[in-house]
């Protein structure tokens, strides 16, 4: 494998080779169509609401400008209410069915929930329950995609591999813009919207072929039957099952469960809500895992995807298909800097930074649509221009940091106890300020002045204000093992510098990576090789 000469970290550079494999790869980046199916919808469905066949289907054209933005943004945030639905159900269907069937039972949701879409035919009640039900599926998908991409990587490329999710959801995002871009030049009538609507099925074949074929998560194998485990744990690795490498982790696993067991019966799941408020580092914990989910919605991130055409139009883009063609070039933006952020530089949240610099370009563009507006069909000014560019900057920075990130530093916090239910308060809130956002965008567009630049202000600040939360309340992780994390939150003040106390005294506390014993290591910290 190409591995070692791109990633450079401890785990990668003791383990044996054999395990970083073409196998495993390939699982997880058929298990990201999950990632595709929310991509996908976000990239369709803003494209859809600006075709003029869908206007005039579902009478959007004959109602008054706030009237549409509320059927447009009930149209658009009935997903979200459907996503909410389902994180909370894939909290009890993984591990009654398992990861795989989960992923399997989300892919035939979707095919049922857009088949509804298409069909719908101007009739709103089919469209609305048709994304409801997708919206199921996405919420089981987005909850149990990272968990099992998790149990079957590799320790040395598991943030990599967690990090192509976010990559998946921006690479369904591009393929909607350019297939919405498509129709609209090349297709008229209803199958100008079908089509996209149709098309929103895709990521669900791809899932639902892929596990077909791929295996169960071997730790959720080892609840049931530790030898299959062991044969599924042998073939991911390419490693013999009695090769020592296989042994330890698989001994590792089972202890582990065991150790879940223990706990387990000890307290009822009422309990483990109770323990995540009870001690100042759980609290810390889970403030964070809901709040950090919240702000990256905030950011206006999701409005300026979801809306995209809207807002290029605001801008002087006012044909159809020029509002297409820059949302096709916004996707194009977001995947590339994705891409660049999770391949080669480190996996820090840089929270400070990135928000300072979205307020910044959020902020030019509400200035430029208040006081310098395009007029007709002119198209943009020189300023207008500028604001376009920094729409294409506002998503590289997101993607720099925010994006990628905060699905992986929710998830490595909790403590080993509550990471089950910590991580679904946090999925839980993404969907939840999801819905927020798509609902209320519309609106703030058609209420807060001229072209709603009060909206671009609004979203602005709250990054503004994020600056302040991120450096009071996010502490660094990166270099620190999953056993540090309890110790990190218990000190007073989390911006001072941390020395896990099982090396104090040790001399040079940087070394801090190098000294983790490989068990407990967290080797998801990936940087360019030098």
């Amino acid at each position: 494998m190409l591995l070692p000469k791109f990633i450079r970290n401890e785990a990668i550079d003791k383990d044996p080779p054999e395990i970083y494999n073409l196998r495993t790869i390939l699982v997880s980046l058929v298990a990201c169509g999950g990632a595709l199916l929310f991509g996908m919808d976000m990239g369709v469905i803003g494209g859809v609401l600006t075709m003029e066949p869908f206007k005039e289907k579902y009478g959007l054209d004959k109602r008054s400008p706030t009237e549409r933005a509320n059927l447009s943004s009930n149209i658009v945030s009935v997903i979200q209410a459907g996503a909410f639905a389902g994180c909370f159900l894939s909290m009890w269907l993984a591990n009654r069915i398992g990861r795989r069937m989960s992923l399997i039972v989300a892919s035939i949701l979707v095919f049922i929930g857009v088949a509804l879409q298409a069909a719908a035919s101007g009739y709103i009640a089919s469209l609305y329950v048709g994304r409801f039900i997708a919206g199921i599926a996405i919420g089981i998908a987005s909850s149990v995609n990272p968990l099992y991409v998790s149990e079957n990587a590799p320790r040395g490329i598991r943030g990599l591999l967690t990090g192509f999710y976010q990559l998946s959801i921006v690479t369904g995002l591009t393929l909607a813009f350019w297939i919405n871009y498509g129709c609209i030049l090349h297709v008229n009538g209803p199958a100008q919207y079908i089509i996209p609507l149709s098309l929103q099925a895709l990521p669900a074949v791809i899932l639902f072929v892929g596990m077909i074929l791929a295996n169960e998560s071997p730790r959720f194998l080892a609840m049931k039957s530790p030898d299959k485990a062991l044969a599924v744990l042998s073939k991911l690795r390419g490693l013999s099952a009695d090769h020592s490498y296989v042994r330890d982790e698989m001994e590792g696993i089972l202890l582990q469960l065991e150790e879940e067991r223990s706990l387990g019966a000890q307290g009822s799941g009422l309990t483990l809500v109770k323990e995540a408020f009870a001690t100042r580092a759980n609290q810390r914990r889970t403030f964070l895992c809901i709040t950090l989910m919240m702000w990256s919605n905030l950011t206006g991130t999701n409005a300026m995807t979801y809306y995209s055409p809207d807002i290029f139009s605001s801008m002087g883009l006012s044909d159809s298909s020029a509002g297409l063609f820059a949302t096709g070039i916004y996707g194009i933006v977001k995947l590339v800097a994705c891409f660049v952020f999770i391949v080669f530089v480190t996996d820090s949240l840089a929270g400070e930074r990135v928000f300072f610099g979205l307020g910044l370009m959020l902020f030019y563009i509400g200035f430029y649509i208040r006081f310098d507006p395009p007029t007709g069909d002119s198209g943009p000014t020189s300023a207008g221009y500028v604001a376009l560019v920094a729409i294409y900057i506002f998503a590289a920075v997101y993607q720099f940091g925010w994006g990628p990130v905060v699905w992986t530093y929710c998830s490595e916090i909790p403590a080993a106890r509550l990471r089950p239910l910590q991580m679904g308060m946090a999925t839980a809130s993404q969907w939840l300020f999801n819905f927020v956002v798509a609902k209320a965008t519309p609106s703030m567009f058609a209420t807060l002045g001229v072209n709603g630049f009060g909206t671009y202000f609004i979203y602005g600040s709250f990054c503004f204000t994020m600056v302040v939360f991120a450096w009071f309340f996010v502490p660094e992780t990166k270099g620190l093992s999953l056993e540090d994390m309890n110790e990190l939150f218990e000190q007073n003040n989390l911006r001072a510098k941390f020395t896990p106390s099982r090396f104090e005294g040790r001399g040079d506390d940087r070394e801090l990576k190098t000294e983790v014993h490989p068990s407990t290591e967290h080797v998801d910290y990936v940087k360019r090789t030098v």
